[in-house]
């Protein structure tokens, strides 16, 4: 029975190998039919090619030759107008393509020529009849420089009548360069030839092989064996009748392809060969690849019979090897399933935990809203409620925001609103948010700035922020109470002299985090999970919006940490330096060009002199308090501020202030430097009981220092006026206010009735321009002006009320409040008749020393005397 079976196979194998070879057989004749028809379209192809090549090159020089006509007529038009047409010949200068132009007047033998030698036309041949645009061509032949050349004849004519004759010679050297550089990958031989004296006149550079020794036809003929009677007859006919020929004939033992080509109405032709290689190597090259795919197709089939009778033996083996391979899918697609699985439930998970977050907050809301419409009348229990409330929904609102925020980065809606800002502003908000959080869980927070050369960057300060609050905020949730945080600011070197390079680094001692986890930390939705950290609320999603806006502003994130020791992120980037002049303006209108800095830290004095440089104000540096007042017994005049250190006021005791004020100026500015916080643990008169002095936040910056010299200065100010009888009261003081905000106006009303004065509200510029217009001379103090108001804003506002025909239209003091706080809408407003201009939110103390200052009224407590002060524009 098993040979039955066998012999069937045999049967079955033998119709199908006689089918397959039959098939093979077909392919084959196929494909040498097909590439026989091949060869011989492309060959003519190729003859066509040819053609068309030599009619490019003689259309070419066609073309030449019609130029060199056109602009011979020109310069015979030239001649004509010319005073001197002699001169105009003897001074031209030969180029490369005119190698000399005659002139021979009407009526005369002879000429002159622009090589200085009589010219005579009895030396050129102009019997052939050629015409180029209608003037006559000379036949070829050798110039005084032993080239070919050929003259065109051009008539000069003015107001119709012929005056001269103009000839150019051109040598057909001067061809060459337009002529293709190549024929057929220079294979081919090519020649311009002289078709009356069948002299070659041309022999082109780079156009193929070619024999000094062939000098006309004849020549080469013999050099190349055509010495067949008939066809070289043949040849000269065509060559007498200007017409085109081509013709085979081996030449140096190479099948090729020979041709004359007539040019220029026959008066001289292009004559050479190409060879048949040359010509069909298109066509060899596809019959290679044919041949080639014929030995495939054979190799192929041996393989394929091979193949056929080894199948049949391996086919039990295959069997096994398909069942093996089933069984590693199956697996795949087991792992699949678990990997979608496990994902499915990082995404319940997710859901879970987001679930919770919310709802925690939203809990204590409705808990804490229940409660407070219970105690409505308990004042003590509904501020207590009502701040649980807004704790629970700013909580609400950053766990909402954490998710549009990554949606929005993910969909590439999130665009940087680059603008110039002050690193001082920067980190005196981080200050402000981050200290309490870490004085909650009784950390220490440090502020650290480092070889920083510019204060003024442009940048998108909002996403600073947002950066820095992310990862410090992180650094005050994980890290244990009473532990430290560092916030680090550090000057890199510069690479380009137009950006700041800065390093930011955020470091705590907290509880660290796993080399595990690290990998996964800028992931979405990724928190560490332990007994710890379990129970720190958040979403998972600040890491991942840090690192994406880090490298939106084209900078890089880097994390170390250890579990139990501690972590530190570290941002590298570059923002653009601010050309603002504005901080070396107020120093040198303040007067003040040198800075005492006493104190032990060095970095931190360094740190102080690398950002002055910048600003024109020398710093001079000292730990020492005995050379720091033998610098200001010598040379006190030189320092108009002086730093000290907190550290350096613990160790001698508050008596050094004194004893350096003794040496000071009168109004120079005493400023001792502390951690940010301790200027509000003492007032500076109670403590030190000196003027000009105060404390400032580390880290010092120019900025910073600026405001606390302005906020001295308007003290001290204000101490004068005080003891000259002035008050800064505005009780009894009428004002205009132009507010749209209701609720800021609400806010202002109430601030100034408070302080015993009167505001009318206008809710837009128009109104508040027409009711001063309406008012009696006299009847408002100070007019109150917002900015940005529809209708009509505070500038167009403020330069119609100084435009009014009246006695205090120019008096009136106006001030601008508004949020605009550039250096810009600063001067904006004082250029559009503003006295001054107050940044929003408003400070009321900064208010009633502007308005005394500007109204220079004398009140006293219900006697509303005024004195009548002009006022124009602060400059």
């Amino acid at each position: 029975m098993k040979t039955g079976r066998d012999k069937n196979r045999t049967d079955r194998k033998f119709p199908l190998l006689f089918s397959i070879i039959l098939v093979f057989c077909i392919l084959g004749a196929s494909v040498v039919s097909v590439s026989w028809k091949t060869s011989k379209e492309m060959s003519q192809a190729a003859v066509l090619n040819l053609n068309e090549n030599l009619d490019l090159i003689k259309c070419t020089i066609e073309s030449i030759r019609n130029k060199e006509a056109e602009f011979q007529k020109m310069m015979a038009q030239e001649i004509a107008l010319t005073d001197d047409p002699k001169a105009y010949i003897t001074h031209y200068r030969k180029n490369d393509t005119m190698v000399k132009i005659s002139l021979i007047c009407e009526g005369e033998t002879t000429g002159i020529s622009s090589t200085g030698e009589t010219f005579s036309q009895e030396e050129l041949d102009f019997s052939q009849g050629t015409k180029v645009e209608g003037l006559d061509v000379s036949s070829s032949y050798l110039n005084y420089m032993g080239a070919w050349a050929y003259t065109i004849r051009c008539p000069v004519e003015k107001d119709g009548e012929r005056m001269a004759e103009l000839y150019v010679e051109y040598t057909f050297d001067a061809l060459d360069k337009s002529l293709p550089d190549g024929f057929y990958n220079k294979q081919a031989q090519l020649y311009i030839m002289d078709a009356q004296t069948e002299r070659f006149v041309l022999k082109p550079k780079g156009m193929g092989k070619r024999d000094a020794g062939h000098l006309n036809l004849a020549d080469f003929f013999r050099a190349n064996d055509i010495n067949d009677r008939q066809l070289r007859g043949e040849i000269d006919q065509c060559v007498q009748n200007r017409k085109n020929m081509m013709f085979y004939h081996d030449i140096r033992g190479k099948s090729s392809l020979n041709f004359i080509w007539m040019v220029s109405d026959g008066s001289i032709c292009l004559a050479g060969y190409v060879p048949m290689e040359a010509i069909q190597r298109e066509a060899k090259t596809v019959n290679n690849t044919i041949g080639f795919v014929v030995v495939i197709m054979t190799a192929a089939f041996l393989m394929c019979c091979g193949i056929y009778y080894m199948n049949q033996r391996q086919q039990q083996k295959i069997m096994r090897e398909r069942e093996a391979e089933r069984e590693q899918h199956n697996r795949e697609l087991t792992e699949a399933l678990q990997a979608a699985r496990l994902a499915s439930s990082a995404k319940t998970m997710f859901l879970s935990n987001m679930s919770h977050d919310i709802r925690t907050p939203m809990n204590a809301v409705i808990g804490f809203t229940a409660l407070l419409e219970r105690d409505a009348k308990n004042p003590d229990k509904v501020r207590q409620y009502t701040k649980k409330i807004m704790a629970s929904g700013q909580h609400l609102l950053s766990l909402i925001n954490d998710i549009l925020e990554v949606s929005r980065i993910e969909s590439g809606k999130v665009v940087l609103n680059e603008a110039e800002f002050a690193l001082n502003d920067l980190i005196s908000s981080i200050d402000a948010i981050i200290r309490p959080m870490a004085n909650e869980k009784r950390q220490e927070f440090h502020i650290e700035i480092r070889d920083i050369s510019h204060e003024y960057l442009i940048g998108d300060e909002t996403r600073l922020n947002q950066i820095l609050i992310n990862l410090l905020s992180n650094a005050v949730k994980y890290t244990k109470e009473g532990g430290d945080i560092w916030l680090r600011i550090i000057g890199l070197k510069q690479r380009f002299s137009q950006f700041e390079r800065i390093r930011i680094e955020v470091e705590d001692n907290g509880y660290g985090m796993t080399p595990e986890y690290l990998k996964t930390i800028f992931d979405v939705f990724t928190r560490a999970e332990n007994s710890t950290t379990n129970r720190v609320q958040g979403t998972g999603l600040g890491m991942a919006i840090t690192k994406n806006l880090v490298e939106l502003m084209g900078g890089t994130i880097e994390v170390f940490s250890e579990p139990d020791r501690g972590s530190l992120f570290r941002v590298d980037m570059e923002l653009c330096i601010s050309e603002s002049e504005k901080e070396k303006r107020f120093w040198a209108e303040s007067g003040i060009q040198g800075l005492l800095c006493l104190n032990e830290n060095e970095q931190e004095s360094k740190s102080i002199q690398t950002m002055f440089r910048n600003i024109d104000v020398s710093v001079e540096w000292t730990a020492d308090v005995e050379k720091a007042r033998r610098s200001l017994s010598e040379n006190g005049e030189a320092y108009q501020i002086v730093l000290l250190d907190s550290s350096v006021l613990e160790k001698n005791g508050a008596g050094v202030v004194e004893k350096l004020r003794m040496l000071m100026p009168e109004n120079a500015i005493l400023l001792i430097t502390a951690d940010s916080g301790a200027e509000n643990a003492q007032e500076p008169e109670q403590f030190f009981g000196a003027g000009y002095t105060d404390i400032l936040s580390k880290p010092v910056f120019a900025s910073a220092l600026r405001d606390k010299v302005l906020e001295i200065q308007a003290r001290e100010s204000g101490k004068e006026r005080e003891a000259a009888g002035q008050s800064l009261s505005l009780k009894g003081m009428r004002f205009l206010a132009a507010e749209d905000n209701e609720i800021n106006a609400e806010i202002l009303q109430e601030i100034l009735e408070a302080e015993g004065a009167q505001c009318e509200i206008a809710e837009n510029g128009r109104l508040a321009f027409e009711r001063f217009a309406a008012s009696a001379e006299g009847e408002f103090d100070a007019i109150l002006m917002d900015v940005q108001m529809p209708v009509m804003n505070g500038y167009e506002a403020t330069a119609a009320i100084r435009a009014l025909e009246r006695g205090d239209a120019g008096r009136i003091p106006i001030i601008a409040m508004t949020a605009n706080a550039f250096a810009e809408d600063e001067k904006e407003a004082l250029a559009a008749g503003m006295n001054i201009h107050l940044a929003k939110p408003i400070d009321i103390e900064l208010l009633k020393r502007s308005v005394v200052d500007l109204t220079g009224a004398e009140r006293e407590e219900g006697n509303g005397r005024e004195t009548d002060i002009s006022y124009g524009k602060m400059e």
